[in-house]
């Protein structure tokens, strides 16, 4: 879990992901249409990955990636984006975080 919160807390926007997860994809792709360059931790590349992946269901990321932070605090999983996307919340939640500037 500690492993969680400080690759989380290294940047303003950080997604968890497989490279083989087409939703992590797609949220990469919304991130970056939204100007942000967030950091992106592959769960599947990493030695400690498995070790992550459980750290990220027990936070309730439920399946583990995507799992998205913003500002340092977790904000969900695909669906909980793509919400906040929908009702104009995850652009202004960018911003204030200063992975964008708009």
């Amino acid at each position: 879990m500690d492993t969680i919160r400080d690759l989380a807390s290294k940047k303003a926007a950080v997604i968890f992901t497989k490279s083989s997860c087409c939703m992590c994809h797609s949220i990469k792709a919304l991130f970056y249409e939204l100007g942000a360059s967030p950091a992106v931790h592959e769960l599947d590349h990493d030695a400690s990955g498995r070790e992550m992946e459980r750290a990220l269901r027990s936070l309730g990321c439920n399946p583990a990636v995507p799992a998205v932070f913003i500002g340092g605090e977790f904000v969900g999983s695909a669906k909980d984006v793509i919400s906040l996307h929908v009702d104009g919340s995850l652009k202004q939640m960018l911003i204030n975080a200063r992975a964008i500037w708009f």
